[in-house]
C-alpha cells in the first residue's frame, strides 16, 4: 500500500459536506480540519500496483465543493 497525502480546498461554506462525502465513501485513513491554505487533511492508503492519480479521480474528485488538492507521496525512507 502507498501512503498519499491529500489537502483539500473546499468552495466556501462546502467543508463540513465534502467531510461528511468522504466519510461516507469509506475510502480514507484519517481525515482532519485544518487552519491555512487548505480545509482537510486526507490520508489514503492506495494499493500497491494501482494508479494514484486514476485512484484519487475516482474515490475524491467526483465530491461535489471541492476547489483544489494538493496531493503529497509517500516513500519509505528507512
Amino acid at each position: 500500500m502507498n501512503c498519499v497525502f491529500v489537502q483539500i480546498r473546499c468552495k466556501p461554506g462546502q467543508g463540513y459536506k465534502v467531510a461528511e462525502e468522504i466519510v461516507l465513501r469509506e475510502f480514507h485513513s484519517e481525515l482532519y480540519s485544518t487552519s491555512g491554505a487548505f480545509d482537510l487533511l486526507l490520508k489514503i492508503y492506495v494499493p500497491e500496483g494501482d494508479d494514484v492519480g486514476q485512484f484519487i479521480n475516482d474515490n475524491l474528485l467526483s465530491i461535489a465543493g471541492i476547489e483544489r488538492t494538493l496531493t503529497t507521496l509517500t516513500f519509505k525512507a528507512f
